[in-house]
This record gives C-alpha cells, structure tokens and sequence, in this order.
C-alpha cells in the first residue's frame, strides 16, 4: 500500500484541507498526519517522509534540494497551493521527484472580499463598528459610492478578470494595466494609478514585480485614493506604504497580504488606526479550500498509476516513477 504524508498541523488541516479530501486521500493509501503544531518542515519533515511514497504539502512546508537528496523512496511532492516558490524544482528534477502544485480555486473568495474591503474602507464600517464596541457613538461620516468611481487593476489574471467584471457590475469605470495581457485594453502604470480612485495590486510575485509599489507609485496615486492588496506582499514596498499611510495621501487601506510569515500583513502596519488588515484569508472559504485539496486527490490517483497529472511542473525529469512498479 502506498504511504502519503499530509503536512498540515492539526490546526491547519480542517481550514487548509478538509474532510472530504482527507477521506479521498486515504481511499488511495496509508496516510501519515502530522501531530505537531506547525506544518513540517526541516529535519521534521524528512524524518516523517523516510518511508513515504507521496508528501502532499502545506504552503509553509519548503523543499530544499535536501529534502529530495535524502528521500530515496520519495516519488512525488504535491503542493496544495499554487505557490511553489519555496520547493526546489531543479534539485526535485536533478532527483527525479515529480513536482505538482493546484490550479486557481479561489478566485471568487478573493475578488469577493477585495469588494468587502472596498465598501468597508469607503463607509467607515470597521471604525464605526470598533467605536461602538468601546462605548462611544461615532460621528456618521460622509461615505463614498463604487458607482462612478475609477478601479485600477494591476495584473489581468484569473482574479484580476473577476474584480474587472465585478467592478464593471457596481458601475465602476474600470482601468487595467498588465503589460502582458491580450483581449483587454490596458493604460500604462502611470495612468492608472494618477486616475484610479481605487487601486488594487493582483500582479504575479516574480523578480520583476517585487516592490511593485514603491515610493515613485504612491506619490503618483490621486490624492485620497483606496489602496486593497489581496494578492502578494511582494508586490509593495512596506516602508514606502507606512509614508504614505503618514502623509495622509490615502484615503484609505486594507491588506490581507504583507511581508510577515506565510505572506500574512505585517502587524506593525496591520495595527494602524487607518489600515484594515485580515490573515490572509481571502481565499479561505471552503469552496476555494476544496477546489485544491481535492486537487491533490486527484493528482495522487493519477501519479500512483504511474501518470503524470494536471498541475505537473517537471514531468520530463520525472524518473522515479519506475518506483511504483
């Protein structure tokens, strides 16, 4: 029988990978938990993979080159998250170890929180709601409306197309700016960020994106405008963000993304009377968890019958496939 470990924490398993998946992983094989209270990681890791055929990742679990070095038997490591930037696909090829990592579930839980954080920011709900729960009565202050606003969305993807036609839907007139895209039009960075009242990073992290949003961007952005990242903390340069922020040049900010661990908002910022923070969790609802847990499923099926699945990065260095003969 096949051994698979699951990476999870306790904690982390219900949220981060449910029952439904659980129960479609152990159809498959003997499936290993993990008891710590982290995701493994580190000698942890390797100790409870030594005799395992399949690792089905936590997005804070990394593979180094070690990992596979020292994993003879290991034939496959499934990542339960899009993000592989913390798993060394060369070393995973150079040992022959198939890498995998899931597709795009949440795409509506993220957009639809970016909305929920716009509308928040734009009628004072969490300050309002905050002043209330100490006693006092805030003071009912002017509200802005989406209709008729100007969104910028930096980064057409599959997220990016949902806030588009969402923000379409609530009226918004709608700037994009993705140097990479086809089928829309798209405005220079400039542009949107001078014209958009609302202004909402969902670019790819990459070398070339880091810092996105720097100093030069904030100074460029309309005076009172919203800033929402839902996406990476990559993208944004936290010191220049904080400037602003005391500047008094935004309107408003929310985050569910920074540069703390497991890219959650950075507390300093997150504690800020003028910023909405959330643990990156918007995309955590359990359409969106399910999408990729049982993801992972389905890609244990197909590798344990000696196939290379949907969501494989390195399949042509995939060599110890012969192992499960």
């Amino acid at each position: 029988m096949s051994r698979i470990l699951l990476t999870h924490s306790p904690d982390t398993l219900a949220n981060y990978y449910g029952p439904r998946s659980l129960a479609g992983l152990r159809a498959l094989g003997d499936v290993i938990l993990n008891s710590n209270d982290r995701p493994l990681e580190g000698e942890l890791l390797v100790k409870a993979a030594a005799d395992c055929d399949l690792v089905v990742s936590y997005r804070q679990s990394p593979a180094p080159a070690e990992l596979f070095e020292r994993l003879p038997k290991l034939v496959a490591f499934l990542r339960c998250a899009i993000d592989i930037r913390n798993v060394d696909v060369a070393a995973a090829s150079k040992a022959g170890v198939l890498v995998t990592q899931a597709s795009a579930g949440f795409v509506t839980s993220v957009s639809e929180l970016v909305f929920g954080l716009m509308i928040d920011l734009s009628r004072g709900i969490t300050s309002a709601a905050l002043s209330y729960r100490l006693g006092k009565v805030p003071p009912a202050a002017m509200g802005r409306e989406l209709k008729g606003s100007t969104l910028g969305v930096i980064g057409y993807g599959a997220i990016g197309r949902e806030v588009v036609r969402l923000g379409e839907a609530f009226g918004m007139k709608v700037l994009v700016c993705d140097p990479y895209s086809s089928g829309v039009e798209t405005v220079s960075l400039e542009k949107l960020l001078a014209e958009s009242d609302y202004i909402v990073p969902l670019a790819v992290a990459s070398a070339e994106t880091e810092n996105l949003i720097g100093e030069k961007q904030f100074r460029a952005m309309k005076k009172g405008a919203v800033f929402v990242n839902a996406s990476r903390g990559n993208l944004v340069d936290e010191a220049a963000l904080v400037r602003a922020l005391d500047s008094g040049r935004l309107g408003g900010c929310a985050l569910d993304v920074g540069r703390a661990p497991d890219q959650m908002p950075t507390p300093a910022i997150a504690a800020r009377a003028d910023v909405i923070a959330t643990p990156h969790a918007a995309g955590l609802t359990l359409p969106a968890i399910e999408h990729q847990s049982m993801e992972t499923v389905a890609q244990a099926a197909e590798i344990l019958k000696g196939r290379a699945p949907k969501g494989a990065v390195n399949a042509d260095h995939w060599t110890r496939k012969a192992l499960l003969k």
